[in-house]
């Protein structure tokens, strides 16, 4: 069986209990070497044969799940596979071959970004929304998903893969609605030991993330969960009835 397993967002107790076992049985592991943290190797029985997938071709990675049949073999990504994680292409190429896997969901480094800022992405009367998105680079995204584009909805916006190209991200979400003195944050390597994160502006993004110098493994955040100002939730709320609780009559 071929696993594909969700490493989490960093720190190496942020593994699933059930991506821990598999890594603890797995004959070979073929992991994201340039963003999955290495102490997840740990988990490694002594015998297992590991590959570091980042010096690999998508076929050398299939070559060694087929030369492995019958083995359990652990394809570890960093996150949670399903955002950015490349998958679709190598389980089409399963399918074809007949070999059998399954999904192992992680802890997206998303979520970790927003346990560093002790944020909630959704708060009521600012935002009910969260984009996951990336700016266009070496790899396109539909024109109809363009940054300024989404920005105009005004929602939680949580961009990856854009380090690179901070002060055109600013220049789009700016163009696309957002105030310049908008509230953003930047969390570099979220849940690792040497994680970052700073607080800024839509204006500042690229400034604040030179100052501090991060140029890589970093995660925008831009919205008004940033901000202080929200509506109190109606689920806690003594004049509120639900399933579960009738209001208070005083």
């Amino acid at each position: 069986m071929i696993y594909f397993i969700g490493a989490g967002p960093g720190a190496a107790d942020l593994i699933t209990v059930r991506g821990a076992e598999l890594l603890k049985k797995a004959d070979v592991i073929i992991y994201a070497g340039s963003l999955v943290n290495p102490a997840l190797l740990e988990y490694a029985k002594e015998e297992c044969k590991i590959y570091n997938s980042a010096k690999m071709t998508l076929e050398e990675v299939i070559c060694v799940m087929k030369e492995n049949k019958g083995r359990e073999v652990v394809r570890l990504h960093t996150g949670d596979p399903c955002i950015y994680g490349a998958i679709r292409e190598q389980m089409d190429i399963l399918d074809k071959e007949g070999m059998e896997y399954v999904s192992v969901p992680g802890v997206s480094s998303f979520i970790g970004a927003a346990a560093a800022l002790n944020a909630e992405y959704t708060l009521p009367n600012v935002s009910q929304t969260v984009i996951l998105t990336r700016m266009a680079g070496r790899t396109p995204v539909p024109e109809k998903e363009e940054i300024s584009r989404l920005a105009a909805h005004g929602a939680t916006m949580v961009v990856f893969l854009t380090s690179t190209m901070l002060e055109e991200l600013s220049q789009r979400l700016i163009a696309g609605g957002y105030e310049p003195d908008s509230p953003a944050a930047i969390v570099y390597k979220a849940t690792w030991p040497d994680e970052k994160v700073i607080r800024t502006t839509v204006r500042d993004i690229a400034k604040a993330a030179e100052e501090n110098g991060i140029n890589k493994m970093a995660l925008i955040m831009v919205g008004g969960f940033l901000g202080s100002e929200y509506e109190r939730s109606k689920l806690y709320d003594p004049t509120f009835t639900h399933l579960f609780r009738e209001a208070s009559k005083e």
